[in-house]
């Protein structure tokens, strides 16, 4: 996930991630407990797509890793956000880059982002 990223990896540090182009993600990071938590703010940066509904840092994402025999769950939740359109909108966003991990984590390779051609 990202076409560029920046990333200052402690408490109150900042990240930058181009998910996209011309749709900037950026956050402060919370907590950081690797390699079992990470909670991170989350927001857009101002683009060419209208008012933002979310900027930078006026959000939540919890990431967990759990360990669950010889597996590992994932569990994931983003708070904050302002109403049910900003929350099926970002579901539909992580659902498809979760998705691609699933097939990165074991090695796999999940092929091209189509959402960079613009096929989203």
């Amino acid at each position: 996930m990202g076409q560029a990223a920046t990333f200052d990896p402690r408490p109150d540090g900042l990240y930058r991630v181009e998910v996209i182009p011309g749709h900037t993600a950026r956050g402060e990071f919370v907590e950081l407990d690797p390699p079992r938590r990470l909670v991170h703010t989350f927001g857009w940066e101002p683009g060419g797509d209208g008012p933002n509904a979310v900027p930078p840092g006026s959000s939540t994402v919890e990431i967990e890793l759990v360990p669950d025999g010889d597996r590992t769950l994932l569990r994931f939740t983003h708070r904050d956000l302002p109403d049910s359109a900003a929350a099926e909108s970002h579901a539909k966003g992580w659902d498809h880059y979760l998705e691609r991990l699933v097939i990165a984590a074991p090695g796999g390779d999940p092929g091209p982002d189509p959402w960079v051609a613009g096929e989203m």
